[in-house]
């Protein structure tokens, strides 16, 4: 099937390449086309506000269609990708070629539908989001809209975070900055495209620094922490105040600002209704992760989505082991990395999460047959329904937890004097979200407490697609190679310090239709560990 993306004036030439893993490519041209701006009523533009959660499942058909790639899912996919390049999820043997390439560090160059897709889907996020900013005047419009500008300003702070942070090159041990141009790529993102930017500046659009688009995330944040009051939109799937000084922290541990990460991260446990999830919670295998109700901000899939329709296109098929319907259940497993499991306290209930080496343990509640080793049953289908789809499948996924801000909180104050960061930790981990009542741990340096910090809030997040942005930002290594190891062949990679997969490559289509980008896409890191 054809589909052409359609753009208002201001949204991004928005590269649609499909392209494939061979030599040949494969694209279609970019179109624009001006769209009318919504109604200046509050229901039209409810309307389009309501699209931007939509987008979280949104499936690419053009790739599903002529490709019959099935990673093309919205949002749950790009969590998925992201883990996959981590040393924490591996994958299973079978049906792993939808996303095997991510985790085996093979096709991650520009000419690659595994480069194309992140850009693409991010890009299409940013367009709805610039919908809604431009269809509404501050100066002329009623309060609920104001809200409505604050939930937007909000979901493009977090798209523009999510590509800041994985396009931004970072030095690592195996590619340099300097590209096959020439051109020093170091500490660029992603061009800013903004709902007011016109087609020919879109043509000639530069990767912003890292201190422009910090700035340019900063005051949409601002912007939302300024209008979201005024939203009296009551449901998770939109973020609230406290979603807005989640996405701060976020933002200040990227830029290394802990003070603020601090302050931010308190800011966002103290002021969400939200609470820790407990070890009924978590374990449960009814409502276990999938239960939008026990987070911050969460996606939620319906049986009339598209993606849910689909059966097998989703976000439950590739991350819950336990169904008879979903990829996950019949071979792509969803595996924690072994290494990681044995650094899971038994006391911890955590470790409950994921089927042990030997099978699963006497306490563990399996919904199917289920048996492999290390593999997750923390997410489960909706209602625990393994068998049928239309109701399995219509389940929810975090998009933000306050767990995450109390160990983004304890990391921050970690950097900025090691032995409150781990008394924070111990407080996490025993008192507040009671992981392990009997936790200790001995070290006292600020390298030592910060890895451990980061170790816990890896176990915590497993598949929720945080880690890769801790590993980044860290400079952290990544190893398969160890003994006993339970990745693919190919998957068996070591970095020393972050992988230079990590900084992600802009879509040949995208260099064509913006010649600013032609000589600065970061270096095509695929098979460096491997040659």
């Amino acid at each position: 099937m054809k589909r052409f993306h359609k753009y208002i004036l201001g949204a991004s030439l928005l590269s649609i390449a499909l392209v494939t893993t061979s030599c040949e490519d494969e694209t279609e041209p970019t179109h624009f086309a001006t769209q009318d701006q919504a109604s200046a009523s509050s229901a039209a533009t409810r309307a389009l506000v309501y699209a931007m959660p939509a987008y979280f499942n949104h499936i690419d058909e053009s790739l599903i269609d002529e490709k019959n790639w099935h990673g093309a899912f919205g949002y749950g996919a790009m969590m998925i990708i992201r883990d996959l390049q981590t040393g924490d999820r591996s994958i299973g043997t079978k049906y792993n070629g939808h996303f095997k390439n991510y985790a085996c560090d093979q096709y991650m160059g520009k000419r690659y539908i595994y480069a194309n897709y992140p850009w693409s889907y991010y890009y299409g996020f940013i367009l709805t989001t610039n919908k809604v900013i431009a269809a509404i005047d501050l100066n002329n419009c009623t309060d609920d809209q104001k809200g409505y500008y604050g939930i937007a300003s909000a979901f493009r702070a977090f798209c523009y975070l999510d590509l800041a942070r994985t396009y931004e090159f970072l030095d690592n041990k195996k590619v340099k900055s300097v590209n096959e141009n020439g051109k020093d790529v170091a500490g660029l993102t992603v061009p800013i495209v903004t709902d007011t930017i016109s087609e020919n500046d879109a043509r000639k659009n530069p990767r912003a620094t890292r201190a422009d688009m910090a700035k340019f995330i900063e005051n949409d944040l601002n912007k939302a922490e300024e209008y979201i009051k005024y939203s009296t939109e009551d449901t998770n799937i939109l973020p609230d105040l406290a979603c807005v000084y989640g996405l701060k922290a976020r933002l200040y541990m990227w830029l290394e600002d802990y003070t603020n990460a601090a302050k931010y991260a308190k800011l966002a446990f103290s002021t969400t209704s939200s609470k820790p999830m407990t070890e009924s919670d978590c374990l449960d295998a009814q409502k276990g992760f999938n239960d939008l109700s026990k987070w911050m901000w969460g996606a939620k899939q319906t049986s009339e989505d598209d993606a849910v329709k689909t059966g097998i296109v989703n976000w439950t098929s590739w991350a819950c082991n336990e169904t008879t319907f979903g990829y996950a259940g019949v071979g792509a497993y969803n595996l924690i990395d072994a290494n990681l499991y044995s650094q899971i306290d038994d006391k911890d209930f955590r470790k409950k999460e994921f089927i042990g080496p030997n099978g699963p343990s006497k306490d563990q509640k399996i919904l199917t047959s289920l048996q492999q080793a290390y593999a997750s049953i923390k997410f489960r289908p909706n209602e625990g329904n393994a068998d049928s789809y239309q109701t399995g499948a219509a389940s929810a996924y975090p998009i933000m937890r306050i767990e995450e801000m109390y160990f983004i909180w304890a990391e921050a104050e970690a950097h900025l004097d090691a032995a409150k960061g781990k008394e924070d930790l111990i407080k996490v981990m025993t008192t507040i979200l009671k992981r392990n009542p009997e936790y200790t741990f001995s070290g006292t340096t600020t390298e030592e407490v910060v890895n451990e910090i980061v170790k816990q809030k890896r176990i915590e997040l497993f598949g929720e697609g945080q880690t890769f942005f801790d590993i980044k930002r860290l400079n952290m290594s990544v190893d398969r190679t160890y003994n006993g190891n339970n990745w693919i062949p190919l998957a068996r990679l070591k970095t020393d310090g972050r992988p230079a997969w990590m900084n992600w490559v802009i879509p040949q289509n995208e260099e064509k239709n913006n010649s600013a980008l032609a000589d600065y896409n970061n270096p095509d890191p695929s098979d460096v560990y491997t040659k």
